[in-house]
């Protein structure tokens, strides 16, 4: 069993939602990520979702695009973004590491020496944001091989057929993505995202968490009252960016939104 189906399992058995905050590795130095992701847990989180800087992260709205290109003003890759996790593992080997990013690294480094690379660092499950179901038979492979969770991105206009296929090809749990468009938008809504929640259940075994669009505390509850978990990234980037000139900050100021989620979750 993955550290990740085993936190699902446990938070399961103790009636509370996961909450997953994701941060981009490096940034806004690589000194700082490793700190921050332990003041992650501290702060309540119950799986970390640790983003791998790109050039192109077409996907991604300008909140993480500013946080990739600080990122890589320090030439942080796949190699670095790794031995990050590896030292995060020093002090903590029990909260589940997903990495996010694009299939280019990954095909450059190669899909069997990345899948050996990242199950070696501590790597528990992997989100490759372009890389569609129907294709993803090669790396899936490789990573299942590693005992990692391919996790997939399901959207609003996800058919029943696909949603399976995701189930069948996935590990850990089902990504759902609040609305079209890209990460840091705002315009969610709630009723929808149940509605849609409610269809995917029929159609996979998975834990379904939802992102996109969960920018507060109260935004946090109300996504809690039907997900099995809730996963905030630009609204915690944004606090990481106002504090980028002062990086010994990061990680004794940027954790409290996820502080702050995790109180009001644990109300729902």
């Amino acid at each position: 069993m993955s550290r990740i189906t085993a936190r699902f399992e446990s938070l399961r058995e103790r009636g509370r939602k996961a909450l997953i905050p994701y941060i981009t590795a490096g940034d806004p130095q690589p000194s700082v990520t490793v700190p921050l992701l332990h003041a992650l847990v501290e702060a309540g989180a119950d799986v970390l979702e640790l983003g791998v800087p790109f050039s192109d992260p077409m996907a991604d709205g300008p909140v993480i695009q500013a946080a990739c290109e600080r990122a890589l003003a320090h030439h942080v890759n796949l190699h670095q973004v790794l031995d990050m996790v590896r030292g995060f593992r020093e002090q903590d080997n029990e909260t589940p590491v997903v990495l996010m990013g694009y299939l280019n690294p990954v095909e450059a480094m190669g899909y069997d020496t990345f899948a050996s690379a990242a199950h070696s660092a501590g790597v528990d499950g992997v989100l490759t944001v372009d890389l569609p179901p129907e294709e993803a038979g090669e790396l899936v492979a490789c990573l299942k091989t590693e005992q990692l969770d391919p996790i997939f991105l399901a959207a609003p206009n996800s058919d029943d057929e696909r949603i399976r296929l995701m189930t069948e090809n996935g590990g850990g749990f089902l990504y759902y993505v609040s609305f079209k468009g890209v990460t840091g938008a705002s315009h969610l809504d709630v009723q929808s995202v149940a509605d849609k929640l409610e269809r995917i259940r029929h159609n996979t075994g998975l834990p379904v968490g939802v992102g996109f669009g969960i920018r507060d505390a109260d935004t946090a509850a109300q996504i809690a009252g039907f997900a099995d978990a809730v996963v905030v990234g630009s609204a915690l980037v944004n606090r990481i960016a106002a504090l980028a000139d002062q990086p010994g900050r990061i990680a004794l100021e940027a954790p409290q939104i996820i502080a702050e989620m995790r109180a009001a979750m644990d109300q729902v």
